[in-house]
């Protein structure tokens, strides 16, 4: 015992400090245990007393590496050394940490975008919620193009994606909201051939024509041009024609504000087949019309 003690002591020789180091290590765990249930008894909020054991916990490792950096001060000499192996390790390790701090910058100095734009970014298209210097948090939409979600159209799922901002040099981001309000929206309806489909292109037109936002996407195109140099875009209610072999495709495209495109395509889609059925105007599908005759009966059988 007393040759433990001796060896505790002497932390000029290489087994002493390996045994000092032994001994600080064994006595850190039981008294990080035992100070970060003291610390969390004072809150009664689980989450608070799970985030102060935490805290206790690599308050504890702190002073530890503190303390055996004071035992293994011989490599002081070389603390240059030291300190570049440490630096690169920790830049190696800690890659992804630093490329989100960098992606932190990037968001703040480039305008990229702001809280409560709706944006993609990183496969997930919602509005902003937070932006942290690791992480911006997104409040989900659905999209009919996504496998994971369920709700196939533009409204909130409910859950929040937490979306390193390292995604930003990786992935290309999408903002709806940033310079215009408006998206251009589609609505496209087969007719089939031998339909009036001219009076079809009228409903739609129409129709198009009251679900259109065009004079706020003007003036909002206006603005935008004070501060970019693009053109002038056409944001009056057109309706295309296409001709396939199975239908004549109707597409009518209309300016709506973004967080409202569904409900308008929603109402829109509601009156046209309204209309359509009271002009006696078929959507087409692609399927199969068979008609069965019979022989007539000439009296032989």
């Amino acid at each position: 015992m007393g040759t433990f003690f001796e060896l505790l002591r002497d932390t000029d020789s290489l087994v002493g400090r390996l045994v000092t180091t032994v001994v600080m290590i064994v006595l850190a765990v039981p008294v990080a245990v035992v100070a970060g249930r003291l610390v969390s008894r004072r809150s009664g909020d689980p989450y608070n007393r799970y985030y102060l054991r935490k805290a206790v916990h690599y308050g504890v490792a702190v002073v530890l590496v503190i303390a055996l950096a004071v035992v293994w001060r011989p490599f002081a000499g070389r603390i240059g050394v030291v300190l570049g192996l440490a630096a690169a390790g920790v830049a190696f390790a800690m890659q992804d940490v630093i490329g989100a701090v960098a992606g932190w910058v990037s968001i703040l100095t480039g305008r990229q975008f702001r809280v409560g734009d709706r944006v993609q970014m990183g496969g997930v298209h919602g509005d902003v919620l937070d932006i942290s210097p690791l992480r911006t948090k997104i409040l989900e939409i659905g999209s009919a193009r996504s496998e994971t979600s369920w709700v196939r159209g533009r409204q909130y799922t409910g859950r929040v994606v937490s979306v390193s901002n390292k995604a930003i040099f990786s992935e290309p981001v999408y903002n709806s909201t940033a310079a215009l309000d408006y998206l251009w929206e589609e609505l496209t309806v087969p007719v089939r051939h031998g339909d009036d489909w001219r009076l079809a292109e009228r409903i739609l037109r129409e129709e198009a024509q009251w679900a259109s936002s065009s004079q706020g996407a003007r003036e909002a195109i206006e603005q935008m041009r004070r501060r970019y140099p693009v053109g002038r875009a056409d944001v009056e209610p057109r309706v295309f024609v296409r001709i396939t072999d199975d239908w004549v495709e109707l597409a009518a495209r209309f300016v709506v504000q973004v967080r409202n495109a569904r409900a308008v395509k929603d109402d829109m889609s509601r009156r046209v087949l309204d209309r359509f059925v009271a002009e006696g105007i078929a959507v087409a599908s692609a399927t199969q019309e068979v008609t069965v005759r019979s022989e007539p009966d000439d009296g032989r059988s």
